[in-house]
């Protein structure tokens, strides 16, 4: 990896100004990717412990961690799993999350992720288990049609199921691009590609993204010290509003109980401070990285209190 990190990361200053770093801290970066976010840890004097569950991101990172002088230790594993990770390293000082898929991982043809350059229809993280197109040409058309609407929120979700299984076998990220434009109806002038949602349900389906997010979040729960930070980067609305409501609930932001969630757990005292105001770049930023446009940052303090996912919640 060069000295420089290769990609932007987003919203990187609103990112170090809400982990308010102190020189010696010990701060975890749970989405290591490109190693961005690690970068501005450690030039503002943290000790980081990162994560990440792709080989790629692991190998490519080891000259960092080299010239670190023993500042970075990087962890192949998925964040959802910190705990173990961080054995006596825990309790830390703060803790970043950047969900999704890296910048490295879209930009590389040959790992499947994109439809922009064509390569073989892969999308695994961790580069194990089930492909993408294992998926689309193993899976029955109503299981497709479930996740391309759960994940991707595709509202003609039966349309392209039936589709993708009257084109099968699929190999290619390009022959599934041009499967699901059929099926839906595409002009090259479309603000949108509409196999965008197609991929991305079946990027979240394969990688178990928002389950993983889910224990993420209650693992940097248990991790966090009193006055601990949290700060989370979505890029969809899946995402962000998991985070919102998780952040809400333990901070005792919620609204009464409801028949969904019985009032008898505000009765748990708060695991986090109030929220901050949600933050999204700036024209500046988009200009520079139009990645950044559907970007989210929600950061937290952590309070004295035991952490809710300490008593079996997850």
């Amino acid at each position: 990896m060069n000295a420089a990190a290769p990609h932007i990361p987003v919203l990187l200053d609103e990112v170090i100004e809400g982990l308010a770093i102190g020189a010696g801290e010990v701060h975890v970066d749970a989405t290591f990717g490109a190693g961005g976010y690690t970068r501005a840890m450690l030039a503002a004097g943290a000790r980081v412990i990162a994560f990440d569950r792709d080989p790629d991101a692991i190998r490519e990172g080891a000259p960092l961690v080299e010239s670190s002088g023993g500042a970075l230790v990087l962890v192949e594993s998925p964040f959802s799993a910190m705990d173990a990770g961080l054995g006596d390293s825990a309790p830390v000082d703060g803790v970043v999350m950047d969900i999704g898929v890296s910048s490295m991982q879209l930009d590389r043809a040959e790992r499947g992720f994109s439809f922009q350059s064509d390569g073989p229809l892969d999308m695994r993280m961790s580069q194990s288990g089930e492909s993408a197109a294992d998926f689309v040409n193993e899976a029955d058309e109503s299981l497709i049609a479930d996740i391309l609407f759960r994940y991707g929120e595709e509202p003609r979700a039966r349309r392209v199921a039936k589709a993708i299984v009257a084109a099968r076998p699929i190999q290619r990220t390009g022959e599934l691009a041009a499967v699901v434009r059929r099926a839906l109806g595409y002009r090259p002038h479309d603000k949108k590609d509409p196999a965008t949602r197609t991929f991305q349900a079946i990027r979240i389906h394969l990688n178990r993204e928002l389950d993983e997010l889910a224990e993420g979040l209650a693992a940097a729960e248990r991790v966090l010290k009193p006055g601990g930070r949290l700060a989370v980067v979505t890029f969809h609305s899946l995402e962000d509003r998991m985070v919102k409501r998780f952040l809400r609930e333990r901070s005792g932001s919620e609204p009464a109980g409801s028949r969904h969630r019985p009032a008898a757990q505000a009765a748990r005292a708060p695991s986090f401070e109030p929220p901050a105001r949600a933050v999204r770049p700036g024209e500046a930023e988009l200009q520079r990285n139009p990645r950044a446009r559907s970007a989210t940052l929600r950061v937290a303090r952590r309070t004295a209190a035991a952490a809710w996912s300490a008593e079996g919640e997850h």
